[in-house]
């Protein structure tokens, strides 16, 4: 069980994610308001031979991340929020997604429909179990 703060903490900075999820290059081409990861980021995201680009819409620390895709897989409309809120102990994560449903979009949920479960046990085992800085992990 996670605190919200270390959830937020991964989700919210776009570097973390190759370390803990599928990706294996992640970054920011523009660093939002409050922080890199804060709203109007537009962060990138590569996943074998694409690179996603996102930007971010509402970034409420320790709560809600909002995002929507500018390119890189074929969708139209796409907004994805993550929410997260106090669950006993730890911290109930939601990852949520929709976008309009044009042929590429039907490829797309079923590759995440595949993706996802994945995403979310790597980052739920990263909140669980940090890696200490400097620790060369």
């Amino acid at each position: 069980m996670a605190p919200a703060a270390m959830v937020w903490q991964l989700v919210s900075d776009a570097t973390s994610y190759p370390v803990w999820g599928p990706w294996s290059e992640a970054g920011y081409h523009r660093p939002g308001d409050a922080a890199p990861g804060g709203t109007g980021a537009i962060r990138w995201f590569r996943y074998g031979r694409t690179v996603t680009v996102e930007e971010v819409l509402a970034a409420e620390p320790g709560s809600l991340l909002s995002y929507t895709v500018v390119r890189g897989i074929p969708v139209r409309n796409y907004l994805a929020e993550v929410t997260l809120s106090p669950a006993g102990h730890g911290t109930h994560i939601r990852w949520s997604a929709r976008w309009d449903p044009t042929p590429g979009g039907r490829i797309v949920h079923r590759a995440l429909v595949r993706l996802y479960p994945e995403v979310m046990r790597r980052l739920i085992a990263a909140a669980e179990h940090p890696v200490p800085a400097g620790s060369g992990a």
